[in-house]
């Protein structure tokens, strides 16, 4: 799960618009939506002032982590993307959500 699919997943179980969150968070709903479609990545702080704003958060919690080369890979083919060209990806894995 990425950030912007994370903040998408509160706002949404919290019942609120991009518009909502942004306003409980004093901040333009541009910013809600950038966050949401991984253009712009937020801090940790920001991330989770973003999901209490929700009625959640996340532990600040150390987890062992093993790479994923093949999520590595995804990773780095997002990178090299078009902010254009993620959209469109997102907008196609939104019209055709896996099964």
């Amino acid at each position: 799960m990425t950030t912007g699919e994370l903040i998408r997943s509160a706002r949404l179980r919290a019942g609120y618009s991009q518009k909502e969150l942004a306003q409980r968070l004093g901040m333009a709903s541009s910013s809600i939506a950038r966050w949401e479609t991984d253009t712009v990545e937020p801090g940790f702080s920001t991330l989770r002032r973003v999901l209490q704003a929700c009625r959640f958060d996340i532990p600040p919690v150390l987890v062992a982590y093993e790479r994923d080369p093949e999520r590595d890979a995804q990773i780095q083919e997002m990178r090299e993307l078009t902010p254009q060209e993620r959209m469109t990806r997102l907008l196609e894995r939104l019209d055709n959500p896996p099964r």
